[in-house]
């Protein structure tokens, strides 16, 4: 493998009139690392035993994924580990946030393990450590094997049961050495695009499977956490949200207001409330109410569970409008080039005052006992000058979050870490490989990885 790696580079650093942006600023126990996902950079996809992914199928349908892009080889990853985390190494970074895939363990979704595909998480745990990175993993990250899909995926009740043998499985092979898990992955966004909308795996359609997944999930989340944590009583046991800073579009207008509330219900509150003992936000979406077909008696007392951390996952902030057609929630998004404002190749707009904002949301849940970013990063069009990739907007776009980030933990928000999203340029779902998140470019096509700027700046920015 070709990279290219400068250890002496230097970068402006973002300041305010108050202090420079450093490390020492936010505090010895703050955690800093990079977030990545199995499907997205690992390839390999049928070796050493794996089962094939919801993805896997989804992806080798005609236009379900842009440029028919697919995710066979991406980072090749599987393959590669061992150079990566020398990579991690060389750029300083401490903690390093994967995912299991379920198939490369259990190929049929339960049942027989595959010893190949434990023993190469095995392997990855231990590169990890012998660098002294911490690793940080994820249970599920979107990647449901297929074989469970033919049966139901996420609406079928027996989905619980599923998801407990291989938690079980994972806390017995790894938890010797995994001091933080995390259970699910953003689970408004895998329900919401791949059970309601039908635009991510495994393309279903429909409030009735929405709803069925959205509980089933709900219920996963709270009975991985408690799995892990009989496990591994001295572990931290975590889950990650997808959440986004909402505002009304025409802040004069009530129904604006309204169409608000409803959305943040959906995007921001649909699975950490239940979580937290507060039940679904039926209230606010009184549609909602058809969930309750979904559970059985005594489902309410097994929704809570106690995490050790949340993680925030947060990329933009979205304006929100009323809409009369728009079924359920009457709302509407308003994309940002409608606004004129700064966005990201993926349409997202620029605005770091959001994640400062979720922060303090979030702080607000008293049950809430620490938040982790688990993911904030952005996809800029980017281009290798020279053997480089000045990737300036990206660099800027984190320095400025980060400064969000510190003036919120100043104020007294209880967060206590930092994931960049990404660690490596991979396969961004849907999109393909358009966009890239990376602090590190990857040529797909040779595999040779690349350092830009951004990922300098982090560098530098982790050894002060």
């Amino acid at each position: 493998m070709q990279q290219t790696f400068l250890k002496n580079t230097t970068a402006d650093k973002a300041q305010t009139s108050e202090q420079p942006l450093t490390r020492a600023a936010f505090g010895e126990t703050f955690q800093w690392g990079v977030s990545t996902a199995a499907h997205q950079i690992e390839g390999a996809h049928t070796a050493d035993g794996k089962g094939p992914s919801i993805w896997d199928t989804f992806s080798g349908i005609k236009g379900k994924i842009q440029s028919g892009h697919h995710a066979n080889h991406s980072c090749d990853f599987y393959n590669r580990y061992g150079e990566d985390i020398c990579l991690l190494d060389q750029m300083n970074i401490p903690n390093f946030r994967f995912s299991l895939a379920w198939s490369r363990i259990f190929p049929q979704g339960y049942g027989k393990a595959n010893q190949k595909g434990i023993d190469y998480y095995n392997r990855l745990i231990d590169g990890c450590l012998e660098r002294n990175i911490e690793p940080w993993v994820t249970l599920y990250h979107w990647d449901l094997p297929q074989a469970l899909e033919h049966r139901g995926g996420w609406t079928n009740r027996d989905i619980v049961a599923w998801f407990q043998e291989y938690a079980h499985l994972c806390a017995s092979q790894f938890g010797d050495r995994i001091k933080y898990w995390m259970v699910l992955n953003e689970p408004m966004v895998f329900v919401g695009a791949g059970y309601f909308l039908g635009v991510h795996a495994p393309g279903r359609r429909g409030i009735k499977s929405f709803l069925a997944a959205t509980h089933h999930a709900a219920l996963c989340q709270a009975e991985g956490g408690r799995i892990l944590k009989n496990a591994l009583p001295h572990a931290e046991i975590g889950t990650t949200y997808s959440c986004s800073h909402l505002e009304p579009y025409r802040p004069t207008l009530i129904r604006d207001h309204g169409a608000t509330r409803r959305v943040d219900a959906i995007l921001n509150r649909l699975f950490i409330e239940p979580g937290l003992g507060l039940g679904y936000p039926i209230a606010d979406v009184p549609y909602l109410r058809r969930i309750q077909e979904f559970m059985k008696p005594g489902d309410e007392a097994l929704l809570p569970f106690d995490f050790d951390f949340i993680g925030i996952q947060n990329y933009t902030r979205e304006m929100v409008k009323y809409a009369f057609f728009t079924p359920f929630i009457q709302a509407a998004l308003v994309p940002p080039k409608k606004r004129g404002v700064a966005s990201t190749v993926m349409n997202w707009e620029v605005y770091p005052p959001s994640i400062y904002h979720i922060l303090h949301k979030y702080n607000k849940y008293p049950q809430i006992k620490k938040l982790i970013i688990t993911e904030n990063g952005a996809a800029f069009p980017d281009q290798v000058v020279n053997g480089e990739v000045n990737d300036t907007q990206r660099l800027h776009y984190i320095q400025e979050h980060l400064m969000q980030v510190l003036k919120a933990r100043q104020e007294g928000v209880k967060v206590d870490g930092y994931f960049v999203w990404s660690f490596t340029d991979n396969f961004e779902w849907a999109e393909g490989y358009h966009p890239r998140f990376g602090l590190v470019y990857v040529d797909f096509e040779t595999q040779q990885r690349i350092v830009k700027a951004s990922g300098k700046w982090y560098t530098e920015f982790l050894n002060d």
